[in-house]
């Protein structure tokens, strides 16, 4: 089960932009996760909790969005969505095609509570 390095990653990275912004407290983590990223979003939303317990994200809720798989043909240019399973164009039906996205997984952004107040404020991907 990698998806509990991965949580640790995501912890380390949220942690640590937490810090950096002063936050005492993270509410939410939004992810970005393809369905070619080799994670199983289900195992990571489970893995989470015994990776944050006793840090700034114990408490955070770990959202995850799904990111649709897209090519791009390199015979006729068009930009198709796609089944991850079936890496066509969706156009010409080669299989001639370059990955635009859909393989990736990205901390898309932080909710945090400030150190001192309860003020709330969101953190975008830096």
């Amino acid at each position: 089960m990698h998806e509990l390095a991965v949580c640790e990653s995501i912890l380390a990275q949220a942690v640590a932009i937490a810090t950096a912004h002063q936050a005492g407290r993270v509410k939410r983590i939004t992810l970005r996760i393809g369905p070619l990223a080799g994670v199983e979003p289900g195992l990571l939303s489970a893995a989470f909790p015994l990776v944050a317990a006793g840090t700034c994200c114990e408490a955070a809720r770990l959202c995850i969005e799904s990111v649709a798989v897209r090519v791009e043909c390199q015979l006729c240019g068009a930009v198709s969505q796609v089944r991850p399973n079936r890496l066509l164009c969706g156009v010409c039906g080669t299989w001639r095609v370059a990955l635009l996205s859909g393989d990736d997984m990205r901390l898309e952004s932080l909710e945090v509570f400030g150190e001192t107040s309860e003020t709330e404020r969101e953190i975008d991907h830096v």
